[in-house]
C-alpha cells in the first residue's frame, strides 16, 4: 500500500467508520471497550466471534446494538440439545398449489443472513454444531445436494457460558478454530452500573441508527486485506503461532509441559488480520509487530489445548501466550 492522496483518503475513512461505529455500539452498550473493539476488527478482517462469559452481561445485547447499528440482515438461533441441522440451515419443501399441482422448493434457515447470532452454542449436540462449519469457512451452505453462497457480508457471534457444563456439549477443535477471536466477557466496573440500570430500567429509549451499510463493510474488508505485512511483524505472528506448538524452537518449557495441542496456521491468519485492521485503525499504512502481538491473547487462546496436568494444575492459556509475549 503505497502512500498516496487516495490511499490516505481511503485509510481515514477506514478509521472514521471504526470509531463511529463504536461510538454508536456505546450509546446503548456501557463499558466493555475491549469487547466491542475485538468484535468490531473481527467484523472488518472477515472473522467471526466466540463471545464467553456468565448470564446477563450483556453478550446478547452487544450483538442486537451492533446489527442495528450496522444496515445489516440479522438473524438469532437459540441453541437446544434438541435442534437439528435443518433448523440451521433449512430445507426443501413441499408446497401444493390451488390448482393442485406440487413443487419442492427451499425453505431458507435463519444462516441465510448477515448477521448470525449463534445464542448458547454450547447446548447443541455436536451433529448441529457441525452445521456451521462450512458457512463459517466457504460463506456457503449445502442442503440437497445445492450449494447455496449466504448473503455478504456474513458473520457469526456465537456466546456460550463457561460455568454451566450440564446439558451442553464443548466445541470440538475444529469448530474453534473457525472463530477469529474468543472474547472473554467480564462484569462491569461498579462505576458502569448506574449508566447500566438507566439505559434498561428508565422510561427512555435508546434510538440507534445505522452508521455503515452492508456495501461499505464489504469496500472496507477489501481494504484491510491490501494493507502490507513487513516482514518483522510477519515472523512475529509465526514465531507466536510455532511457540503454541509443543516441540517446536519457540516452545517454552511450560508449553512443553502443559500443551496437548497449539495453535494451527489459522492463528497466524487471525494475527496478522487483526494487525491490518489496528493499523487502519490508528491511521497506519503497515503493519507493526506490536499490532500482532496485541491480538495474540483473543487470537490463540481458544487454539491452544491444554493436557491433564495442566488442567489438574490449573493451568490457564492466557498465562502462557503472556510467556511467550
Amino acid at each position: 500500500m503505497t502512500e498516496t492522496a487516495s490511499v490516505r483518503a481511503d485509510v481515514a475513512r477506514f478509521a472514521e467508520s471504526f470509531a463511529a461505529l463504536e461510538r454508536a455500539v456505546h450509546q446503548f452498550i456501557v463499558g466493555q471497550e475491549e469487547v466491542v473493539r475485538g468484535v468490531l476488527t473481527a467484523l472488518f478482517a472477515g472473522g467471526h466471534v466466540l463471545l464467553e462469559g456468565v448470564p446477563g452481561i450483556g453478550k446478547t445485547m452487544l450483538v442486537k446494538t451492533l446489527g442495528q447499528v450496522l444496515h445489516l440482515e440479522k438473524g438469532r438461533i437459540q441453541f437446544t440439545p434438541d435442534l437439528m441441522p435443518a433448523d440451521v440451515l433449512g430445507t426443501m419443501v413441499l408446497d401444493e398449489s390451488t390448482q393442485g399441482g406440487r413443487a419442492v422448493r427451499f425453505q431458507p434457515g435463519p444462516i441465510h443472513t448477515n448477521l448470525l447470532l449463534a445464542d448458547e452454542i454450547n447446548r447443541a449436540t455436536p451433529k448441529t454444531q457441525s452445521a456451521l462449519l462450512e458457512a463459517m469457512q466457504e460463506l456457503q451452505v449445502t442442503v440437497g445436494g445445492t450449494t447455496r453462497a449466504l448473503p455478504q457480508p456474513f458473520m457469526v457471534l456465537a456466546t456460550q457460558n463457561p460455568i454451566e457444563q450440564e446439558g451442553t456439549y464443548p466445541l470440538p477443535e475444529a469448530q474453534l478454530d473457525r472463530f477469529l477471536f474468543k472474547l472473554l466477557v467480564g462484569y462491569p466496573k461498579e462505576g458502569e452500573y448506574a449508566a447500566i440500570l438507566d439505559r434498561t430500567t428508565g422510561a427512555g429509549t435508546v434510538q440507534l441508527e445505522p452508521v455503515c451499510s452492508g456495501a461499505e463493510v464489504q469496500a472496507l474488508r477489501k481494504l484491510v486485506r491490501e494493507v502490507p505485512v513487513p516482514e518483522n511483524a510477519r515472523q512475529t505472528a509465526v514465531r507466536l503461532v510455532m511457540g503454541t506448538q509443543p516441540g517446536s524452537d519457540y516452545a517454552t518449557q511450560r508449553v512443553n509441559r502443559y500443551v496437548s495441542l497449539g495453535s494451527s496456521p489459522r492463528g497466524a491468519q487471525a494475527l496478522v488480520l487483526a494487525g491490518k485492521v489496528a493499523a487502519l485503525r490508528d491511521q497506519r499504512f503497515a503493519v507493526s509487530a506490536d499490532d500482532v502481538k496485541a491480538a495474540a491473547k483473543v487470537a490463540l487462546r481458544h487454539r491452544v489445548l491444554l493436557n491433564f496436568t495442566a488442567l489438574s494444575e490449573g493451568v490457564k492459556v492466557d498465562d502462557l501466550l503472556a510467556e511467550l509475549l
